[in-house]
């Protein structure tokens, strides 16, 4: 009795009923439309600029030929509703796309400095409202007020960049160079200070027009470099720049506008140097003065005004070639040679 108990409970089950026994007809050209444009996004290649963009598009229509041919001709409403689902997905990742690739308006005073300065170094326009948005402002000083003082204003503050006008820097009332437009102002002292603060300005910035500058909280422009490896770079490649333009102009102070725009030289060993240093250099010196004239007359040296086939005293810049052996081991003079020749002989 319960052997045939055990044989009624168990089910039959026939033999290969999950197989297809016989083909359904194709389905509706909707349907086979749909599956083309997922084809289609999916088959983009990535070296397109907007190939995000145009697989959302793809996505997006076959999302919507699937709905109306699950509503239509097959009355499936899980299948349209799961279709809905995708198609609001895609969409709202559309408009992500579209809104991070919006045209970023800069700010018409700070519009120059982006095309000479950023620009040309693939700095995006987002990564420059970002860097410009948060933590620097827009200041002015008025012809003959002082930027910085000499042994009384801290280089610890900030970091600016000159927008607007003309500035002069002297030292103990000599004058070195100026400061022109789209130029760090105090890069020098930046670069010289980042290990050691609380140091003073050796040297007096006037305003020599109405100016205008870009300037940054240091602390707070070092912290985001910090976060950004791309834009410390950038930074430092240019504040090595500036200063290597402001060496030269050290060395010819009679170079004009024009000139100093033009100069687009590679920081090479000069951009390393600190003019803070030198400027220290040039004050712990008792013959101050004499220094100071040489400098002046190396620069006047390379004006118009002074007459051919005399010898000046200017500066050259320092080669590529003697960059290496700035670290290298002095070789041994000409007498020490025939020094150590003649006791072989003897």
């Amino acid at each position: 009795m319960s052997d045939d108990i055990f044989e009624l409970s168990i089910p039959t089950v026939e033999f290969n009923a999950t197989t297809c026994q016989e083909w359904e007809h194709a389905h509706h050209l909707l349907f086979h439309l749909g599956s083309l444009s997922l084809l289609l996004g999916l088959v983009i290649p990535t070296t397109l600029g907007l190939h995000m963009i145009l697989l959302r598009l793809l996505l997006m229509t076959g999302c919507g030929f699937f709905i109306v041919w699950a509503t239509l001709y097959r009355c499936n409403l899980d299948v349209m509703v799961w279709n809905v689902v995708f198609l609001v997905v895609n969409f709202m990742h559309l408009f992500f796309l579209l809104y991070k690739r919006r045209p970023i308006k800069i700010d018409r005073e700070l519009r120059s400095v982006y095309k000479r300065m950023f620009e040309p170094l693939h700095v995006r326009e987002a990564l420059f409202q970002r860097l410009t948005g948060q933590f620097c402002t827009i200041q002015t000083l008025k012809k003959g007020q002082a930027y910085a003082a000499e042994d009384k204003t801290s280089v610890d503050e900030r970091l600016s960049i000159l927008l607007k006008g003309k500035m002069k820097v002297s030292y103990r009332g000599h004058f070195l160079h100026n400061i022109y437009t789209n130029s760090f102002i105090d890069s020098p002292e930046f670069r010289s200070t980042e290990m050691h603060r609380g140091e003073k300005f050796q040297v007096t910035i006037v305003a020599e027009e109405n100016c205008k500058f870009l300037c940054w909280s240091r602390e707070r422009l070092t912290y985001f470099l910090e976060s950004d490896t791309f834009l410390n770079e950038v930074f430092r490649y240019l504040i090595g720049k500036d200063i290597t333009n402001k060496l030269y102009s050290l060395n010819d102070p009679t170079l004009s506008d024009k000139a100093v725009k033009k100069m687009e030289r590679q920081p090479s060993l000069c951009s390393q140097l600190s003019m803070t240093q030198m400027r220290n250099s040039m004050a712990s010196t008792s013959d101050t003065d004499d220094v100071l004239n040489q400098i002046l007359r190396g620069g006047s040296a390379g004006s118009s005004l002074q007459s051919p086939g005399t010898k000046t005293s200017k500066m050259k810049p320092i080669e590529e070639g003697m960059e290496d052996d700035v670290f290298e081991e002095p070789a041994p003079s000409k007498s020490r040679r025939m020094s150590s020749t003649s006791t072989k002989e003897v």
